[in-house]
């Protein structure tokens, strides 16, 4: 998701989770019966209570990565239009922040999250 100014944001995941500390793009898994664009939306609502429709996500990229205890298959969606101010789920995340694609290599994020950054940043001088 992208702000106006062009930054991107990011969540911390809790420290009671597995990977807690790391940010992490937002979202969430699918729920059965449910698309992904649907489910990130919902999601975003959830944890943030962030307005994004369905319909304004736009495919971005694809992270592939094999966690020691499973394999993860991660679509990134490109927002740009979303309503309401970031109120935080702290079972969900427990810091937001919005930053410069250019910032992301500096912040400690998952392995699956890490390999969609150099496409953000390729996005973001594009």
């Amino acid at each position: 998701m992208f702000d106006p100014s062009g930054r991107v944001l990011i969540t911390q995941r809790p420290q009671s989770k597995q990977l807690g500390g790391l940010w992490e793009f937002p979202g969430g898994k699918v729920e059965p019966g449910e698309a992904p664009e649907q489910a990130l939306s919902r999601e975003l609502k959830e944890e943030l209570d962030l307005t994004v429709e369905p319909d304004s996500l736009d495919p971005f990229a694809f992270a592939s990565h094999a966690y020691p205890d499973f394999h993860l298959l991660m679509p990134l969606y490109v927002a740009t239009k979303f309503g309401g101010v970031i109120k935080l789920d702290p079972n969900a995340a427990a810091d937001a922040r919005w930053v410069k694609p250019a910032e992301l290599p500096s912040v400690e994020m998952p392995p699956a999250d890490v390999v969609l950054v150099k496409r953000l940043m390729e996005r973001s001088v594009a």
